[in-house]
């Protein structure tokens, strides 16, 4: 399914990288976790000599009701760490699950938009650095779909938005097979030749406004 080039020792740094040293957390379900717990993440932070801390489970949901949903894990990370940046998966498996939307406004836990007004929150209280979320590619997923949009609304969250993007998602056939395992997991080429330069350019854009990154 993958080549050598994809193996993590295998990916060369980049130059003058804006994110160098940066320290960057990613929280998320199995998309965040990747394939044999390698995900964009990891080829993130060897190409940019980033430090990333990642928290992923993967079948997690926004909405607090497992011991393993985001917020759950969110509040075991040391609120004494430094990050720069703080970014969040945009969970697939609320949708799957059936998870209730709540509104923009929502501060229950049990909504998935209240669920990310919570981590917004959290993380500028504990961190008070750049908040991100960013989206799965595109499949189709009206719910998702309507997701992504009342995010959009909440001007407060920036977000990565590649499901939205019809060139990025414009790929052949033979490449969404190299690059994805079914409509929502990419393989290891998809998140180094796909995934990840996408979300190089969107955290150098970040980084250009003048955030803290």
């Amino acid at each position: 399914m993958n080549n050598t080039e994809c193996n993590l020792e295998n990916v060369k740094s980049l130059d003058n990288s804006p994110l160098k040293g940066k320290r960057i957390a990613f929280l998320g379900s199995s998309i965040t976790y990747g394939v044999d717990n390698i995900s964009f993440v990891e080829y993130l932070a060897k190409r940019n000599g980033c430090i990333c801390i990642k928290e992923a489970v993967s079948g997690t949901t926004l909405v607090t009701s497992t011991a393993n949903s985001y917020i759950e894990r969110l509040k075991k990370i040391d609120p004494n760490e430094k990050f720069d940046i703080f970014v969040c998966q945009l969970s697939t498996n609320d949708i799957a699950q059936n998870k209730p939307f709540g509104n923009i406004d929502d501060n229950d836990t049990n909504t998935i938009l209240g669920a990310i007004n919570f981590i917004y929150k959290y993380v500028k209280e504990k961190w008070n650095c750049p908040f991100i979320m960013y989206t799965s590619t595109y499949y189709d997923s009206e719910n998702y779909q309507r997701l992504v949009s009342l995010v959009k609304e909440m001007k407060y969250i920036n977000m990565i938005d590649m499901y939205s993007d019809v060139n990025f998602n414009n790929i052949t056939n033979e490449q969404r097979k190299l690059y994805m395992i079914d409509e929502i997991h990419p393989t290891q080429d998809g998140y180094l030749e796909w995934w990840t330069p996408y979300i190089e350019n969107e955290l150098y854009k970040l980084a250009l406004k003048g955030n803290r990154l």
